[in-house]
């Protein structure tokens, strides 16, 4: 009698996440973007928010480092290769403002929006104050969207508002490019244990929530 495969932690993420994920999507401007309906102006806010984060990347993935416990050392090694992996990613995002006519000198003095500011926040204060693995809920969020959509909406946006190909360094870059950075990810994940899954995919479901925010403040 064959007995049915046991999920991994990686698919069990996916599923306790389906919903926040599919609300996420739903999202206007997001599915605007799919179209190659948005505007010029929304894309560099867009752009403008995603540097206000991305600048947080390395900072908080040395964060997350400093705060792992001896006995998951593996995680901390991990971590080294990831923060090679992300340095200057923030600048890739001001050069693709400039090759939209952009102000990017502008945009990297300008104020995150109050939602981006918040979930920068979030990510700070819950490694330190909950558990260092709470980041993975945001890499799920962030890396996950990128990877499913990130390349689609690109080539719609590039079409529609006849950009050239360097605009979208970002967005090309963090979607079907990085499935293998997404492959690193889920080997990652499929090594915690299942206390370890409960702290990340309750952190996922938040970052759900906080990264939607910034997307609805850019279409309001």
């Amino acid at each position: 009698m064959k007995t049915s495969k046991q999920p991994t932690q990686f698919e069990q993420l996916c599923h306790a996440t389906q919903a926040e994920q599919l609300d996420l999507v739903s999202i206007p401007i997001i599915q605007q973007a799919l179209k190659g309906k948005i505007s010029l102006e929304n894309y560099i806010e867009f752009l403008t928010q995603a540097y206000h984060h991305v600048k947080h990347t390395v900072p908080l993935m040395m964060l997350t480092g400093s705060r792992i416990k001896q006995p998951e050392e593996w995680l901390r090694v991990l971590m080294v290769e990831y923060i090679e992996e992300e340095i200057g990613h923030e600048q890739w995002i001001l050069n693709d403002i400039a090759a939209c006519g952009g102000d990017k000198q502008a945009a990297a003095n300008s104020e995150p929006s109050f939602a981006t500011e918040l979930m920068v926040s979030y990510a700070y204060d819950s490694i330190s104050r909950i558990d260092p693995l709470c980041f993975f809920g945001m890499v799920h969020v962030l890396e996950g969207t990128s990877v499913q959509l990130a390349t689609n909406a690109a080539n719609k946006i590039k079409e529609s508002l006849n950009l050239p190909q360097k605009a979208f360094s970002y967005l090309i870059s963090h979607g079907d490019l990085d499935v293998d950075h997404q492959k690193f990810f889920e080997d990652l994940v499929n090594r915690l244990d299942d206390e370890q899954m409960a702290i990340v995919i309750k952190s996922c479901k938040r970052f759900y929530q906080l990264y939607g925010n910034i997307f609805r403040g850019i279409a309001a």
